[in-house]
């Protein structure tokens, strides 16, 4: 849907995130706060066809109740946005960053007996009253799915029946994160297990009701945001309430364990990790090696011992940066 702009760069905006978009970004946030920049534009009636630096001060002064976080993405947007004016050649002025605010927040990374007790909790999962629009019934092979995949949990429940090949083992990602397509090997316990789904799910009462997505819930639709509550109780079942003083483990912490398992496997195996870094970047669909870089960290700090045997020289290739993965 088309967005109407007032502003004097309303123009030169609806050109820039086109042009992001044409490149493969999703652009959805910069795309919000452009729309906020048009807006607080036309608000300060400005005339100048360039940022001024006046606009720039007043467009990054800290909001009550706002994030340093948020502030430093809203001024970063800005001069980006500056400098694609400065590149048609209008005089625009490109505020400063302010420091990137530090992030301490650290995945739970869950070990494998919690692994074996999450997994059974969603076995013993059941309805105390009949829902159709439930999506109990695809919740084990889920879990399992997120744990020996690493998929977002967005990108398992975009999955359609035609992705996931059951024959050659891989599944076909398409609706990433990062709007690019990845195959994605599967082991033949996996299989198994989806086959097994499969199976009972193309028996059920309302069966009828087709569904091109692989996770149905009992009335044949998709899967959607319920995932998570089921998850919380899998948790609870499981006596898992996370580490004092942080908060409860998400399920996309179920992707972390993943990475940091692999790693640690490769490690161990032997896998000098400058080639194991860029395999499991790939696999996990990150646009850069720095995020995936933040996963040796986490293996370093959880087995000090493993790592000791690696070559570890690649630890700190990358300097330390905010982990931005989210659902």
């Amino acid at each position: 849907m088309d967005k109407s702009y007032n502003s004097i760069y309303g123009l030169h905006i609806k050109q820039f995130i086109e042009m992001k978009q044409a490149l493969g970004f999703k652009y959805v946030t910069g795309a919000v706060i452009l729309c906020q920049i048009d807006r607080f534009a036309a608000q300060k009636e400005e005339t100048s066809t360039g940022i001024t630096r006046e606009f720039a001060i007043s467009w990054s002064e800290k909001r009550p109740h706002e994030s340093d976080s948020y502030r430093y993405c809203r001024i970063r947007t800005l001069a980006q946005f500056s400098s694609y004016l400065l590149d048609l050649g209008i005089q625009s002025y490109i505020p400063k960053l302010p420091h990137y605010p530090k992030n301490t927040f650290i995945p739970y990374i869950f070990s494998q007996n919690e692994i074996d007790a999450i997994f059974r909790a969603s076995d013993a999962l059941f309805l105390k009253i009949a829902h159709h629009e439930s999506a109990i019934f695809s919740i084990p092979v889920l879990l399992r799915l997120l744990y020996a995949t690493g998929i977002r949990k967005a990108e398992a429940l975009n999955l359609k029946d035609e992705d996931v090949n059951l024959n050659d083992n891989y599944l076909k990602v398409k609706d990433s994160k990062n709007g690019k397509e990845r195959i994605i090997p599967i082991a033949k316990s996996l299989v198994a297990v989806c086959e097994e789904y499969l199976k009972y799910r193309n028996h059920l009462p309302l069966g009828k009701i087709k569904s091109d997505y692989f996770f149905v819930r009992l009335n044949g639709d998709k899967c959607g945001q319920s995932v998570r509550v089921w998850f919380k109780r899998c948790l609870a079942k499981a006596g898992i309430t996370g580490l004092a003083g942080n908060q409860i483990p998400r399920i996309h912490d179920l992707r972390h364990t993943f990475a940091v398992t692999a790693l640690a496997n490769m490690a161990e195996s032997g896998i000098d990790l400058y080639a194991s870094l860029p395999v499991l970047s790939s696999y996990l669909g990150h646009q850069s090696l720095e995020a995936t870089n933040h996963y040796v960290r986490l293996t370093a700090n959880m087995y000090p011992d493993l790592i000791k045997k690696a070559d570890m020289v690649c630890l700190n290739v990358f300097p330390k940066i905010n982990n931005n993965e989210s659902d």
